[in-house]
């Protein structure tokens, strides 16, 4: 399948690593799920797995344990969903920030079911639905974790020391400082995991097919090799730019007790997330301005630590997954026209 793009100009261009990168957005993102790609359309979404062979689910069955850096290497299973974004429904949820917040927290639980999906097919269970409040909780769960380690405990751990600061200002550097830190580090720990290695690798693929497919190729493993692991709208890219805007907005809030410093971190998750939507948005689709290089350059160079080279079996279970979901919708459609609905890739 290809896209028409109205717009005179280069489709491609060319990434640090030498490999072609796409200067357009397309209204499609993505996830890596175990031994398998989820991407996300505007009116379905799809995950297709690479099965587990026969003799990989009996080693399974006897309880012994599975080698994730081993390939499943069965056929190709494809679950496609339909998909009706509450933002299409309520104007006011299409408004800057607050679009950004509705489509990430929509993305999150289709993330969780796509994971399941996946687990559940590397185990040889079937699938069981679950359902709306257990995707809430679970999902619930996940955020509450990821803003205790990445706002909470930085906050936490300045405020110990706040005497000994005795500004504001350093204040808010210092815990600023600690919360890229906790990232950087967190970001490089999971790297060096062996088992994920292929979690990386189908990242890597997910990133390949959508530049593909946003510089109108023919959606192929071959073609799809061509491209650049890395891409502008990752959420490798979005959370550094999360961790970066968390530092200026809340520098006005000063130095209150320290209830109210962890409260206001607290608080200001959803407004930071909205902001880092429209950021990476913007510069999903002014890719080829300087001020957006300049913005996707250290984002860029985190993927490395979180995306892999793919095999042409692996680009193979992600073209899958795309063209399952675009076989539901307009494949010319416009990422500019699409106003919240798309999410990061």
């Amino acid at each position: 399948m290809s896209v028409e793009h109205p717009d005179a100009g280069p489709a491609v261009g060319t990434g640090s690593d030498g490999q072609l990168v796409a200067v357009r957005d397309a209204p499609v993102g993505g996830q890596a799920v175990l031994e398998g790609v989820m991407m996300r359309g505007v009116s379905a979404w799809a995950v297709a797995l690479r099965l587990p062979s026969d003799e990989q689910l009996a080693a399974v069955r006897r309880g012994e344990k599975p080698d994730r850096s081993q390939a499943a290497d069965g056929d190709i299973e494809v679950h496609l969903h339909p998909l009706t974004s509450v933002l299409t429904r309520h104007r006011v949820l299409r408004l800057p920030v607050v679009r950004g917040v509705v489509a990430l927290g929509e993305s999150l639980g289709i993330g969780f079911r796509a994971l399941s999906t996946s687990v559940n097919a590397q185990l040889g269970e079937k699938e069981e639905e679950i359902s709306g409040p257990m995707w809430i909780l679970t999902v619930a769960l996940a955020l509450l974790m990821s803003v205790g380690l990445f706002f909470v405990i930085p906050v936490g751990l300045t405020s110990l020391v706040k005497d000994q600061l005795g500004s504001p200002l350093l204040f808010w550097l210092v815990e600023g400082v600690l919360r890229t830190g906790i990232f950087l580090g967190y970001l490089v720990l999971v790297s060096r995991m062996p088992d994920l290695r292929r979690l990386f690798e189908y990242h890597g693929a997910e990133h390949k097919t959508i530049s593909c497919l946003e510089d109108g190729l023919e959606l192929t493993p071959e073609n799809a090799q061509r491209f650049s692991r890395l891409h502008p709208r990752c959420g490798t890219s979005f959370l550094l730019i999360v961790m970066i805007v968390a530092i200026f907005a809340f520098a006005p809030v000063g130095l209150p007790a320290w209830y109210l410093l962890v409260a206001t971190r607290i608080l200001g998750v959803p407004v930071i997330a909205g902001l880092s939507f429209e950021i990476i948005k913007s510069v999903g689709r002014h890719r080829r301005a300087a001020w957006a290089r300049a913005v996707m350059w250290p984002g860029m160079q985190l993927q490395k630590l979180t995306t892999r080279e793919p095999d042409l079996d692996q680009l193979a279970v992600a073209i899958a997954a795309l063209d399952a979901v675009l076989e539901t919708q307009e494949t010319d459609a416009d990422a500019g026209e699409l106003v919240g609905v798309e999410v990061v890739a």
